[in-house]
């Protein structure tokens, strides 16, 4: 609300006459027949491609925390649809191990498999967006099927005959029956319909949102960056009420509460986003991106073999005439440009990974599988430039990945108490949720301005910057993770209490130094990587390629456990202890493992720096 009244002092005229809905339409062509016309997008209204208005500064962001969702973007829509998956997973262990009567080690996997698979499954609701259906109808197929998902789990967690007897632990007399057959079945299709949804969802509404702003003016790349920032703004806002508000009642009040509150916010953000369907714009499909890239490899790889005669001539070699793969056309700041259009089948390829060039022969049949234009190639080569970029990434959600358990576990030995409160080691997350919600503001309102005054550019900090500045975040906060932990074993050496289960005199504020580095490294990095694949990615696979972010979070956390793995089995084997093994943490050799995931985080650093300082944006050019 305070963000809507801002907009509202700034953009007063503005925000009224675009939020009564009189648009009209800007940078558009005229069509032969006099219809206005806006390449890709289409109106849902009509199958049409028509032009769109585009908002005043800010305003999809106000909107979207105004009281008018009709006008809304989707911001709102993904704090009801986060708060609706933080609230469970965050605490879904607990529930498994109480209730469900799984063993500790049994439902900390099966957390992780359900995560993990929830944010994988983002590539096949990019990939869908992409080449099927709209980002608006990923949408909401995915929240639908998230909400039949949430049924079935609020269902089963109301009615005990779904779930297993209630037991006593560690009695002989009612022993715990871990939960089995039917019941299994019903809770582990309920996970997997959520990670499903959860999958679609990510997958396709960062690109919806980004769709709505017009990339043709400098305003509007101002206002697309902005609306990224806000996105992990919003995902910060539904993730602080689900690890305080509903964490709380869920251990309080039951697990059907719980359920239920993530089940009413799923149907809200079903019933906010379709308010806003008038609005809406949409990137037409243009059919699978993977067949395109597969193709280009394929055929790159055929025609390597391929001698010269004048039937299956190699396109010509020589550089093209366009100095980047689009063609483009300047707008008016003096080093930035827009993308207009890809490289034309008159024209020759560009000279970067000039393999795949083979897969353009010249006098190749249009009608032949493996033909190949200059475009498609182009398409692929940009693709494969930003894999080395997305990999760089998977290391810094390694390091997010201990959020939830090593911090966790060490807050738990500590000092919770906040005056008369105490805090619930589970809604420790609450810390890097506080800080992303203060530093995306400060971001956008203060570092930012400053930033581009002092470049005189357009962007201010580039999203290759902003990801490297969320890489060298994280490598800080892994050094104070250490420093911490060897606080606190100091502590707890020095009280003797190395065998003791009491909380230790120290308190658990000093862990939220980690949480504050690596809160912010998750703002920069997430914001920075969704834009960057939006706008490095070819048109056609822009969804699927933001969809590589939640896969990087994805492989985060199972390189994690890759980690903790061979760490175990190599301290094991070469030490008469395991650094991450004991009958108590303060037994472990927590701050050994957290400097071996600072050095490897700073090694992966140079990698970045490797591929960074050699890519080439899409949009840029040498100043004037």
């Amino acid at each position: 609300m305070l963000l809507f009244l801002y907009c509202k002092l700034q953009h007063p005229l503005s925000l009224m006459s675009f939020c009564n809905g009189s648009c009209r339409s800007k940078n558009s062509s005229s069509a032969p027949d006099g219809k206005a016309m806006l390449t890709g997008e289409a109106d849902l209204q009509s199958e049409v491609a028509m032009a769109a208005c585009s908002p005043p500064p800010l305003c999809w962001v106000c909107v979207s925390f105004s009281l008018s969702p009709d006008r809304s973007p989707g911001l709102m829509a993904e704090v009801l649809e986060n708060l609706a998956y933080l609230a469970n997973s965050s605490n879904l262990v607990m529930y498994l191990k109480d209730y469900m009567h799984l063993s500790p080690s049994k439902a900390a996997n099966n957390v992780t498999d359900f995560m993990g698979t929830a944010f994988l499954l983002a590539l096949l609701g990019g990939f869908l967006s992409d080449a099927l259906l709209t980002t608006y109808h990923i949408y909401l197929i995915s929240t639908v099927i998230e909400f039949l998902g949430l049924i079935l789990l609020t269902v089963q967690a109301r009615l005990p005959s779904l779930k297993p007897p209630s037991c006593t632990k560690g009695s002989l007399d009612n022993p715990c029956q871990e939960v089995e057959g039917g019941k299994a079945a019903m809770l582990f299709l309920g996970l997997y319909l959520v990670a499903l949804g959860v999958g679609g969802i990510k997958g396709s509404l960062p690109s919806h949102g980004a769709e709505q702003f017009d990339e043709s003016t400098p305003q509007g790349r101002k206002q697309r960056s902005t609306f990224f920032n806000y996105y992990v703004f919003c995902l910060a806002c539904g993730g602080l009420i689900a690890v305080t508000l509903v964490v709380w009642i869920e251990d309080n009040k039951g697990w059907v509460w719980g359920f239920g509150i993530a089940t009413i916010s799923i149907l809200l953000s079903i019933l906010v986003f379709l308010a806003g369907s008038t609005l809406y714009r949409n990137k037409i499909p243009n059919g699978s991106p993977l067949t395109t890239i597969f193709k280009v490899l394929i055929a790159a790889t055929l025609h390597s073999c391929v001698t010269g005669s004048p039937s299956n001539a190699i396109v010509s070699m020589a550089p093209s005439s366009y100095s980047s793969t689009p063609i483009t056309k300047e707008v008016s700041e003096p080093n930035i440009v827009e993308k207009e259009d890809y490289a034309t089948d008159d024209q020759t390829p560009t000279e970067s990974l000039k393999f795949l060039n083979r897969a353009v022969v010249v006098n190749k049949r249009a009608d032949d599988k493996l033909h190949c234009t200059v475009k498609q190639v182009e398409e692929v080569k940009i693709v494969l430039k930003i894999l080395p970029i997305f990999a760089c990434t998977i290391m810094l959600n390694c390091c997010l990945a201990q959020l939830s358990t090593f911090s966790v576990q060490q807050a738990a030995t500590m000092d919770t108490k906040l005056g008369s409160l105490k805090v619930p080691p589970a809604s420790l997350p609450i810390f890097p949720v506080l800080f992303i919600m203060i530093i995306a503001p400060v971001y956008d309102f203060f570092i930012i301005p400053f930033a581009r005054r002092a470049k005189k550019s357009e962007m201010g900090i580039t999203h290759l910057q902003r990801i490297g500045a969320g890489l060298a975040l994280s490598i800080i906060a892994m050094a104070i993770a250490a420093l911490v932990e060897i606080k606190r074993k100091r502590v707890a050496s020095n009280s003797g209490m190395l065998d003791s289960t009491e909380p230790l005199p120290i308190t658990f504020f000093w862990i939220a130094l980690q949480y504050l580095f690596l809160g912010s490294a998750d703002l920069f990095t997430l914001a920075g990587l969704l834009e960057f694949f939006f706008t490095e990615a070819p048109t056609s696979m822009r969804s699927l390629a933001t969809a590589l972010t939640w896969a990087s979070l994805a492989m985060g956390y199972y390189l994690s456990s890759v980690i903790v793995s061979v760490v175990n089995d190599v301290s094991g084997k070469y030490s008469n202890h395991k650094w991450l093994s004991g009958k108590m943490l303060n037994h472990y050799h927590l701050e050994r493992f957290y400097w071996l995931i600072c050095v490897l985080s700073g090694l992966n650093f140079l990698h970045y720096l490797f591929w960074a300082t050699r890519y080439k944006y899409r949009s840029t050019r040498t100043d004037k």
